[in-house]
């Protein structure tokens, strides 16, 4: 028998909905939200409202484009957190929904477990190489930046993780401070291709052991800059592509020297990215030198895999499918949620 999935993703503001047939991606359908732009950042009530307004056509999209009906449908998974807790509720419901109406398994997927996973994305027409177990995951998002041992597709321990802002939040806050419009990430990067990254320095935080900082990167950014302007009102105009590219070095700089001391210490050759952060493309160029340079075996997903998708969940779910790993009717979102947590290790 077929194993049929269809997955649910609504941790913020893209409602996704994919399609797995016996491991494979048939489809993975997402609509963005772009009325957050105009207030520099997401709101929680209306992506909640636009999650119950995409939900329906997204899944009836990924239903058709996959070629399957509802009624073969074998499980139906989502994001139960983390996340915003009014988008988690549309998406949470609606899984509920269909697996009761349908008589269908339940399966609830942690949004970070689902980001680690993306490298193991496979589709009909596309195969790719996929991470030897255990692999080292640095795990890069707006919300999280953490460094991974994957262990198997349902064992998984961090070892290391942010004790303040997340590599994400640091793009998007000096973005901020450089007047770039929301998200910021994607336009420091744009920037960044086009400056010397080594026009500037900005502070680098001395964090022990596989933890990291950002907190003091804006700061450092920000007085760099105030002092600049005082000199030249016209510096940050004048200099954006040197100063987004010399931000972006910091952070990928500060990202690399913990995930190299991770492999160092753990022996483990296999390193696999994830996370929204993960489509930017000094981050893609350092993991591919990085895995050049000492010899290890690099793992990059597609940038539509890295930012918040479906299929990530789809995947995620197939592999909790096969251990039979169900939810039941009773459950509920969580706004925060833990890997520890979700693996059972707190």
């Amino acid at each position: 028998m077929n194993i049929t999935i269809l997955a649910i993703e609504s941790s913020c503001d893209d409602t996704s909905a994919a399609v797995i047939q016996n491991g494979l991606i048939l489809s993975n359908i997402i609509a963005n939200q772009s009325v957050h732009q105009e207030y520099g950042g997401v709101v929680p009530e209306l992506a909640s409202r636009s999650h119950q307004q995409n939900i329906v056509p997204v899944v009836e999209k990924a239903l058709k484009q996959a070629g399957v009906s509802k009624q073969d449908i074998t499980a139906v998974a989502f994001t139960r957190g983390p996340g915003l807790l009014g988008s988690l509720l549309v998406g949470t419901s609606f899984a509920k929904g269909f697996a009761l109406a349908h008589q269908c398994k339940l399966i609830e997927v942690n949004h970070l477990h689902a980001h680690v996973l993306a490298s193991f994305i496979q589709t009909p027409t596309e195969r790719i190489a996929e991470p030897q177990f255990p692999f080292l995951s640095l795990l890069v998002s707006g919300g999280h930046t953490q460094i991974i041992i994957a262990h198997s597709y349902t064992n998984m321990e961090i070892i290391g993780t942010t004790i303040d802002d997340a590599a994400g939040e640091a793009f998007d806050k000096c973005a901020k401070v450089l007047g770039l419009p929301y998200p910021g990430g994607p336009h420091i990067d744009n920037h960044a291709q086009k400056g010397n990254p080594l026009a500037y320095s900005f502070n680098k935080p001395s964090i022990p052991d596989f933890d990291f900082s950002f907190s003091g990167l804006k700061t450092s950014v920000l007085y760099f800059l105030r002092d600049q302007i005082k000199q030249n009102p016209d510096f940050i105009s004048q200099n954006i592509d040197d100063i987004c590219a010399s931000v972006q070095k910091t952070i990928i700089d500060i990202l690399m020297q913990k995930l190299h001391a991770a492999v160092k210490h753990t022996g483990i050759r296999e390193i696999a990215i994830g996370g929204g952060v993960a489509a930017n493309s000094g981050l893609r160029n350092a993991i591919a030198e990085f895995g050049k340079k000492y010899g290890y075996n690099t793992y990059i997903p597609e940038r539509k895999y890295t930012t918040d998708n479906a299929a990530m969940i789809a995947i995620t779910a197939y592999h909790k499918y096969l251990a039979q790993d169900f939810a039941s009717q009773d459950i509920s979102p969580r706004a925060r949620y833990s890997l520890q947590e979700y693996f059972g290790k707190i």
